[in-house]
């Protein structure tokens, strides 16, 4: 069988009709964001966990000039001092019950989204096969390519991305044609020319 152009030539072509650039780009973005909230959940701990301390020191702070002023004055001339200390003491320890709760859930946030990026590490760049089934039902290019190479025929794009050379291989006569596609002629003329010469 003869061929109009070198095989090494044809499977050159070939490859370079496999467009992953926009998938690495997506993952890439995927990895970005996932860093980016990662970043964004670290700081967040390390400011609640700076606030949580600050309140600890606060509530250190009143507990002891509570006792202060207990050990100094009489109980009967600052007990509305007293239940007001009472009431802040509670309430900066709600704060800090509060505060840690919060850092507790972020934790375990920060947990399962370095779960998450474990599994789309061991996914890799084109992800497990739902997805790439789900990308190829999604995209119209991939279909029409499918449709096209199991007619037996391969198209070929140029760098900007147009189709623009199609290989049609007859296996019955054992013939292998290569059209280059001029957009002055129609698509019809070229389904008819496919047709007749598939």
């Amino acid at each position: 069988m003869l061929l109009d152009e070198d095989p090494a030539t044809l499977i050159h072509h070939t490859i370079g009709n496999f467009n992953t650039a926009p998938d690495k780009i997506a993952i890439g973005r995927i990895n970005e964001s996932l860093s980016t909230l990662q970043q964004a959940r670290d700081l967040r701990i390390e400011e609640a966990e700076a606030a949580l301390k600050k309140l600890s020191r606060s509530l250190a702070t009143l507990s002891t000039q509570h006792n202060e002023t207990l050990s100094s004055h009489r109980s009967m001339d600052h007990a509305s001092q007293i239940v007001e200390l009472d009431t802040q003491k509670f309430r900066i320890a709600k704060v800090a019950s509060d505060l840690e709760i919060e850092g507790e859930r972020l934790e375990q946030e920060l947990e399962g989204l370095k779960c998450r990026l474990q599994e789309l590490d061991m996914q890799g760049v084109d992800g497990d096969e739902a997805m790439k089934a789900k990308r190829e039902i999604d995209d119209p290019t991939i279909l029409k390519l499918k449709i096209f190479r199991s007619l037996g025929i391969d198209v070929e794009a140029d760098n900007a991305g147009n189709y623009n050379k199609a290989i049609i291989r007859n296996i019955q006569k054992g013939d292998v044609h290569v059209v280059n596609i001029d957009p002055k002629f129609s698509r019809f003329f070229y389904a008819q020319y496919f047709w007749q010469t598939m």
